[in-house]
């Protein structure tokens, strides 16, 4: 490495954030650059650890130690070269993703990790800045036609490999305009929309088609698309969102989490109304879960200008450090506090919903109770209703950030044939395949819910199982942490 001795001498220093005050007012990114010379101390932390774990814990396989290298002695050109050998979007993942590659940093077991996730954001940054990131069309085209259904994270990664791999490739998005997750589900004050806007149009302008406005298995039969392409990739996402079943649920003024920041996002990016029973502004808020959608959702109410926000989780707060049975490199579940719970807000912790009450037919009360934790023989969890530690809380907009269930299948199993899971996923094999002759998945739709890295993961590697498919032979495309053969 460029400094072996680095990691002893600088600190981690993260990524500057905005001030509190000031970026409550507007919607744009929180966070701000790095100055280049601490970005290349940052990278010359990254120690000669001789088996690089951070390669286990990143799904693309990104060859970390590599791009820091390049950082640290200034060549970033270098740098973005290495990086976008095995991540095709890493100005998105440089902002976006939980970073499981920190995790397993070896510095980690008892240091500071290195601060992969914003490094990979600075290179993304320069290269854009420098105009080395430039339209690479094909030079041939297969003649064979694919059809992506989905343009999020999964779907965009799959599109630009198929068609770098020369196949004639159009992404279908049921929304007005591309991006999927990315663009409604997002944030602005995470991710802009004009980085997202930069990408895609560096892909059109590479070959891919994007159809939007177009609801496969609405306003195109899943079938009829299988008999015009040669090949299908399904990147659907897992919108399918988990429900509270309790009495009152039907009172209005209860929303689950992706309609409320569906509608932000399209105030902010599109212009569209602002609509009263979506807003917070002068209002008691409670969020349930304390994921990175509940973050989401704070970081939105407390734009918005709400009275309150209480972000309420089902489980006890996790230790502030790891416990002995969640050792390094396993990802560590720890206390954490995000961007948006930085800024206010306030966090209870193990309470379950009983009921909601409310009056005239608008929410007003949620009651809750305390519950325990109690682990079974083999290891399972079970919470136990702590008697007498009832609980009521005013509410005027309760936001349900639980999770997702899974994908909005609609017509594909008919149409198409493609089997679901158990637990309602399509059904792939290892290599990303479904049931039906030349359909495969990627993301979420297939794996359920997860980080935007593993839908990337996903979405490439899908790709290069079809184009091995499509040619009948072994694929051109990379294998995750190779570079490219073509």
């Amino acid at each position: 490495m460029g400094k072996p001795t680095g990691f002893v001498e600088w600190p981690r220093v993260p990524a500057p954030k905005r001030d509190k005050a000031e970026r409550l007012e507007d919607w744009r990114e929180l966070h701000l650059a790095l100055a280049p010379e601490e970005s290349k101390r940052q990278a010359g932390r990254c120690m000669d650890c001789g088996v690089p774990f951070c390669h286990q814990g990143c799904p693309l396989g990104n060859l970390i130690p590599d791009f820091n290298d390049a950082v640290y002695r200034g060549q970033w050109k270098e740098a973005y070269q290495v990086l976008s050998r095995t991540n095709t979007f890493p100005e998105f993942t440089g902002r976006l993703c939980p970073a499981p590659c920190e995790a397993a940093c070896v510095l980690a077991i008892d240091q500071d990790a290195v601060t992969i996730e914003q490094l990979e954001k600075e290179i993304s940054e320069r290269a854009f800045a420098e105009g080395w990131v430039k339209p690479r069309p094909p030079a041939r085209r297969t003649g064979r036609r694919v059809a992506v259904v989905g343009s999020g994270p999964a779907g965009l990664a799959a599109a630009s490999q198929l068609n770098a791999a020369g196949h004639t490739v159009t992404v279908y998005e049921k929304d007005a305009r591309a991006g999927g997750l990315l663009r409604y589900g997002i944030p602005d004050f995470k991710l802009e929309k004009s980085v997202l806007d930069r990408r895609l149009a560096l892909m059109e302008a590479e070959g891919i088609v994007f159809r939007t406005g177009e609801d496969v298995g609405a306003t195109t039969g899943y079938r009829v698309l299988r008999e015009q392409y040669d090949g299908v990739v399904l990147a659907l996402g897992a919108r399918r969102a988990r429900e509270l079943d309790v009495p009152g649920r039907e009172l209005s003024g209860v929303l689950q989490a992706m309609d409320y920041l569906e509608h932000q996002n399209r105030v902010v990016t599109a212009g569209a109304a602002p609509d009263a029973r979506l807003e917070a502004r002068g209002k008691r808020v409670i969020i349930l879960g304390g994921g990175d959608t509940g973050s989401d959702c704070l970081g939105t109410a407390l734009r918005q200008g709400a009275a309150s926000v209480t972000q309420v989780e089902l489980l006890p707060a996790p230790p502030s450090v790891r416990a002995k049975e969640n050792p390094w490199p396993r990802w560590p579940l720890v206390f954490r506090t995000s961007s948006s719970q930085e800024e206010g807000g306030e966090r209870a912790f193990a309470l379950l919903t009983k009921r909601l009450e409310g009056e005239d037919g608008q929410l007003k009360r949620l009651h809750a109770v305390r519950v325990e934790v109690q682990r079974e023989p083999g290891g399972a969890m079970k919470l136990l209703e702590v008697p007498g530690s009832e609980q009521v809380f005013d509410v005027d907009l309760l936001v349900l950030a639980m999770g997702f269930t899974g994908p909005e299948t609609g017509p594909l199993a008919e149409e198409l044939g493609v089997k679901l899971s158990p637990r309602g996923t399509v059904q792939v094999d290892a290599k990303f395949a479904t049931s039906a002759p030349g359909v495969y998945c990627a993301g979420d739709a297939s794996r359920g819910a997860s980080l935007i890295v593993w839908a990337l993961a996903d979405g490439r590697e899908a790709a290069r199982a079809l184009d091995a498919w499509l040619s009948g032979s072994a694929s051109v495309l990379p294998t995750r942490g190779q570079d490219c053969a073509f």
